[in-house]
């Protein structure tokens, strides 16, 4: 059984997602192959005027759900560190619901330390030991670039330990 699972790290300036599969073995219950699909980011511009990068965020939102198909979403739950950074981050998200629920699209969703915890067995372990484990465990020769890319793997491989 193949399992498609997009993780996405919202923002608005940056919208970082990783997609992997899963293939659970026919004869193994406990064995799991899990592969890359695709990763990068949607961008949008400070310049740009707020409703534009949401409409951006929302039309790419789209065609990489239109051209992934996943199974499942993860997605990182909003942290808040500076109140004016965390609304725009709110916004985003929004977007990605909305963009979700037009998919009917299931989605799970985790704190960053849950994310951290499920890689590296560490609650408050930092961003290089965490993209250091989505390397290994998706047995990739380099840290994928850039950073909110490899978070966006980050919250689809941990969905994919709960599988």
């Amino acid at each position: 059984m193949e399992k498609r699972i997009l993780g996405l790290d919202p923002g608005l300036a940056i919208l970082g997602f990783g997609a992997i599969t899963c293939t659970k073995s026919p004869t193994s219950i406990q064995e799991t192959t899990v592969s890359v699909l695709d990763f990068g980011v949607i961008k949008t511009s400070a310049d740009t005027e707020m409703g534009q990068r949401l409409c951006t965020l929302f039309d790419d939102l789209h065609t990489l759900i239109d051209h992934l198909q996943p199974d499942l979403v993860a997605i990182e739950k909003l942290f808040f560190y500076r109140m004016s950074s965390t609304i725009l981050v709110a916004q985003a998200r929004g977007v990605v619901m909305l963009a979700l629920a037009q998919h009917h699209l299931p989605y799970v969703e985790f704190t960053p330390a849950q994310i951290k915890q499920a890689l590296t067995g560490y609650g408050n372990a930092d961003k290089s030991e965490v993209q250091e484990a989505v390397a290994r465990e998706l047995d990739l020769e380099d840290i994928p670039k850039p950073d909110d890319a490899a978070d966006g793997l980050a919250v689809a491989l941990t969905a994919s330990y709960q599988l």
